[in-house]
């Protein structure tokens, strides 16, 4: 069995530690956990129709990034939002 650190050679920097994937109407958001020499990180990609636009986020600041993100779903449900589709 290969171990975290001989696996994290092995497949280098461009393969996700793990994945998720949204999906809205025509687009799709994966979301990439990574790592490299700096660290690790999120890699945000939307996907609309084969046209990509992709962000990277440190893990450092994964928890006021989930923050804000809430506030935004609060305030749009407290706005009569779309009830968090």
């Amino acid at each position: 069995m290969i171990g975290y650190e001989e696996d994290r050679e092995r497949r280098g920097s461009d393969y996700p530690i793990h994945t998720e994937k949204v999906f809205a109407d025509r687009k799709i958001f994966f979301l990439d956990l990574k790592e490299n020499d700096r660290g690790r990180f999120v890699k945000i990609t939307e996907d609309v129709r084969g046209r990509r636009d992709t962000i990277m986020l440190p893990t450092e600041v994964l928890d006021d990034f989930i923050q804000a993100l809430q506030a935004i779903a609060d305030a749009d449900a407290e706005a009569g939002g779309n009830d968090g589709e």
